[in-house]
């Protein structure tokens, strides 16, 4: 046991006191912004709105772009609509509606099935660029910043929920000088982690071998995974607690794992 490796279990949690402080109602539990969907895929945001609602959150905007518009009110109980490319995926145009929606919010999640469209990667690199609250990303909305480590990995206010697949082509696209194996231990991956994260801004939430790792500023909490391992759903209760515990990143994100 090192001094940077913090275990917890549902019976021990590491951080109590932020079971025992939830919001006791919408009006002070906070603002999340999701955005996400392409016009042949929006599975995504509707689970993270689903279990942005299940994990407590105040208010809830979703974003899709305008493509989705025929499923708005049957497949969503609401949704903002965005310009859309011809492809169906965020256009350029929609930058503006990603930002004043930001601004509302307390905090923003990618959440993902944006597709794969170089315009939509126009302006997610805008949004990052402008945007400086808190952020959540998962699903192929890292994809998207894959090849630019400074982006993600250096931006405050971040978390990153990658798969370990994507978790691996992140730290290979740095300088790192270790490789990730899929059948590494969890010892050994937490090692890495605290190495990784050493200099970075974002903190990493990644599941391995039936272990839920978050890792910050050095840090590594490692929280056993259930049966129900959707990185979505798991993004989007981390992006609530975060919001409802500012300057608490670690703690609230691995509390939300519980």
């Amino acid at each position: 046991m090192t001094d940077y490796w913090l275990k917890q279990t549902s019976d021990k949690p590491l951080f109590p006191e932020l079971l025992w402080s939830r919001p006791e109602n919408k009006q002070t539990a906070g603002k999340l912004l999701i955005i996400g969907g392409n016009q042949h895929g929006f599975v995504s945001p509707g689970a993270a709105f689903r279990a942005a609602e299940a994990g407590g959150i105040g208010q809830i905007r979703l974003l899709l772009p305008d493509s989705l518009r025929p499923y708005v009110g049957k497949h969503f109980d609401g949704g903002e609509l965005a310009p859309s490319t011809p492809s169906g995926s965020f256009a350029k145009a929609a930058l503006a509606m990603f930002l004043d929606s930001a601004d509302w919010a307390d905090g923003v999640l990618l959440a993902g099935d944006l597709g794969h469209n170089s315009e939509t990667a126009i302006v997610l690199e805008a949004f990052l660029n402008k945007y400086k609250g808190q952020l959540t990303l998962t699903g192929d909305a890292i994809d998207y910043f894959l090849a630019s480590d400074s982006m993600l990995l250096r931006r405050p206010n971040s978390l990153l929920v990658p798969s370990f697949v994507q978790l691996q082509k992140l730290i290979a696209s740095t300088n790192f000088t270790k490789a990730l194996t899929s059948n590494m231990a969890v010892n050994i991956l937490v090692d890495d982690l605290h190495q990784f994260t050493l200099d970075k801004e974002a903190a990493i939430l990644t599941e391995h071998n039936g272990q839920l790792l978050t890792a910050y500023n050095s840090q590594v909490c490692t929280t056993k995974s259930n049966d129900n391992n959707d990185l979505t759903a798991i993004s989007a209760k981390a992006a609530v607690w975060w919001l409802q515990n500012p300057g608490k990143t670690l703690a609230a994100i691995s509390t939300s794992l519980l």
